[in-house]
């Protein structure tokens, strides 16, 4: 009767566990596992079916990069005058109009001379007349007929005179204006028939061989730029051909108020075709990288600590980390990091995660994708 009890109450005890909950427990936890895997196996097919990403590519091309300091300046005019009236007088005709080449010393207008002709002649007369008297003193001095305080007063009479009529000479060749330097007549500032004093400005000429671009470059670049280093101009007003230059001067001093030294650039034969006046915008190449690798500089993407690029492998894009160097005109030095030959993400990339499929849109030919070299600047 004892070991009946004891049986039901073993029995009794493996019921109570079967019931409890930790059995409950166990068949949860075995279904969420199961519903679990089911999920991922669902995601991934989900993944598998996602319509691929379309993305741009383009090919690494190798070439040469240079390392440039860009800046703006208007262009100017190494030499420019303004011709100004040396005497008085009525303008009796003009010569040269705005727009004409001049030579050096070419006259360019002509006043009204009469009264400083017969100034001229009258002095003129008046030397001839001492001359004369110089001479015959001069005789009578070798025969002691007058004395030596009597024949230098005569002399110096001379002298003064001399000096009067080559004045008098002097201001009648002042009334044909004349160009101080060779250029071009770019202003008229009087017309014929007015009167002008002396003094007063008549045209003014510009020298267009040389033209010149001051730059004004903060001082962390002075060891880089020194003269004799290209410069390559872009003129927005001539369209997209650069014009080749060069630094002529760098200024030996810093200003201490803006941090900046000043670099002359030269532009020389290039005719009138460049105006004084034009923006220009300048890029100073102060290194040159050749024969190396690059890609366009839309294919970068940074984040905090690096730079990446996609790729494509296998119909799927691929991250990474490259080192950049130069950039010159849309173009990126990649120093490492990625090879020739692959295929680089250009358009698309935002947003674009590891191992995502792609869809190239475009057809990328590594002789398609070479960017050609801008005008060299040798």
């Amino acid at each position: 009767m004892k070991k009946l009890s004891s049986l039901a109450l073993i029995a009794w005890f493996l019921l109570l566990a079967a019931c409890s909950p930790g059995g409950d427990e166990q068949a949860s936890t075995a279904e969420t596992a199961t519903s679990a895997e089911d999920g991922d196996a669902d995601a991934q097919e989900d993944e598998d079916q996602a319509p691929a990403v379309p993305v741009e590519v383009a090919y690494p091309n190798r070439g040469d990069v240079y390392a440039t300091y860009s800046g703006t300046a208007p262009i100017e005019a190494l030499a420019e005058a303004t011709v100004i009236a040396r005497v008085g007088g009525e303008i009796r005709s003009l010569i040269a109009e705005e727009g004409d080449v001049v030579d050096e010393g070419q006259e360019l207008a002509r006043l009204d001379g009469d009264r400083l002709a017969l100034e001229l002649n009258e002095s003129r007369a008046r030397v001839e007349k001492l001359k004369r008297d110089y001479q015959r003193n001069l005789d009578l001095k070798e025969k002691g007929l007058i004395s030596d305080g009597d024949f230098d007063q005569l002399k110096f009479e001379m002298e003064a005179l001399e000096a009067s009529y080559n004045l008098a000479r002097l201001e009648l060749d002042y009334t044909q204006i004349r160009a101080p330097i060779a250029g071009v007549i770019s202003e008229r500032l009087v017309r014929l028939g007015n009167t002008v004093a002396t003094g007063d400005p008549m045209f003014r000429v510009t020298s267009f061989d040389p033209l010149v671009a001051y730059l004004y470059v903060p001082e962390r670049e002075y060891r880089r730029i020194q003269p004799g280093k290209p410069v390559g101009i872009q003129i927005d007003a001539l369209g997209e051909t650069p014009i080749a230059a060069s630094v002529t001067r760098v200024s030996p001093v810093v200003d201490p108020e803006t941090g900046t030294f000043k670099i002359t650039v030269e532009i020389s034969g290039e005719g009138q075709r460049i105006k004084p006046g034009m923006f220009a915008r300048l890029g100073v190449v102060y290194d040159t990288r050749e024969d190396v690798l690059r890609i366009p500089r839309s294919a970068l993407m940074d984040n905090d600590d690096e730079t990446y690029v996609f790729v494509v492998e296998d119909g799927v894009a691929q991250r990474k980390t490259v080192e950049t160097g130069y950039s010159d005109r849309g173009m990126v030095e990649i120093v490492s990091g990625i090879a020739d030959g692959e295929q680089v993400v250009t358009v698309g990339q935002v947003g674009l995660k590891e191992d995502t499929k792609v869809e190239i849109i475009n057809q990328a030919t590594e002789d398609a994708q070479q960017v050609s070299n801008d005008a060299r600047i040798d």
